[in-house]
């Protein structure tokens, strides 16, 4: 499935959140939005990278979905296999055996780099996809804390910048204190504190109602 159709995103009218969820309910409350007169900031929020997006608000509201819409379903149709080349698209099949969509490019080690990877069981290139997968596992909690915070970081620039505590608040999220990142935010509007909190560190770090 394409990420694409995953996605959710918010939106808020200066410091205020006017929407959360599919793409096409923030459009419309964003457009709304800029409508009125006493409208702030509007934002857009990927909610998979905490970035803001643009989008062609232009004509009516029939006419925004019938654009959107037609955008996204050119996005999810699905990238074509790319082919094998240099000796992976030379190198003979028996009868049956599927490509399981391997993608040969080059890669440059030492000689004993090579020597190593050569003596191990099902040759190099059954190692090395071996140690990327050890290596990605190992990885993956860090990975998520990563993009966490990266995205939060990418919410609260766009939005923030200026309010109190910004500096200290984006070292405890880098830091992953969450204790902390949620004193410094305290005095922050509680819609901005409450999506950064969100994106940086979990439904979990929200405090209960």
């Amino acid at each position: 499935m394409n990420q694409a159709n995953l996605s959710t995103y918010t939106s808020f009218d200066g410091h205020r959140r006017i929407a959360s969820g599919p793409l096409l309910a923030n459009v419309l409350a964003a457009k709304q939005a800029h409508a009125r007169a006493n409208a702030g900031s509007v934002w857009i929020f990927d909610d998979a990278t905490g970035q803001a997006i643009d989008v062609d608000m232009r004509g009516s509201e029939e006419e925004v979905t019938a654009r959107l819409a037609q955008q996204q379903a050119l996005q999810a149709t699905p990238d074509a296999p790319q082919p094998e080349t240099g000796a992976a698209a030379d190198m003979p099949r028996g009868r049956g055996r599927p490509r399981l969509g391997v993608v040969a490019r080059e890669v440059t080690l030492l000689p004993r780099h090579w020597e190593w990877l050569a003596a191990q069981p099902g040759g190099a290139s059954v190692a090395l996809r071996k140690l990327v997968e050890d290596a990605r596992r190992a990885s993956e909690r860090q990975d998520r804390l990563r993009r966490a915070h990266e995205r939060a970081y990418h919410f609260m620039q766009a939005i923030a910048g200026d309010l109190p505590g910004f500096e200290e608040a984006t070292r405890a999220l880098f830091t992953h204190d969450a204790d902390r990142f949620q004193a410094l935010l305290a005095d922050w509007p509680q819609d901005v504190r409450e999506h950064a909190l969100r994106l940086g560190f979990g439904d979990e770090a929200l405090p209960l109602a």
